[in-house]
């Protein structure tokens, strides 16, 4: 059963708690760590990702381009971090590029 007090909360307060409650979190971070990606790589990578997949601390991406594959694999820790510092939290620890 949810905390029942008579402080008012914030929405975002309430909510954090429900889905925290109920873990909806990871499905959430799945959902908040794509939305990372497409903004922050833009048009250019976008139309080559064909799949983003986070498995625990890992975030995994599908390109339909092997050059572009190679280029982004040299920037994989500054990868991890835009995403980490977009979200507020350390979700990926790990980027794999396929």
């Amino acid at each position: 059963m949810a905390k029942r007090n008579n402080e008012h909360i914030s929405i975002s307060d309430a909510l954090k708690e429900f889905v925290e409650t109920n873990k909806l979190e990871k499905g959430l971070n799945k959902v908040n760590v794509a939305e990372a990606w497409s903004k922050l790589m833009g048009n250019g990578v976008n139309n080559y990702t064909t799949s983003i997949h986070l498995e625990r601390e890992t975030l995994y991406i599908q390109l339909s381009s092997s050059v572009l594959r190679e280029e982004l694999s040299y920037g994989k820790q500054k990868i991890i971090n835009m995403i980490n510092e977009e979200l507020g939290k350390e979700i990926v620890k790990k980027l794999i590029l396929r």
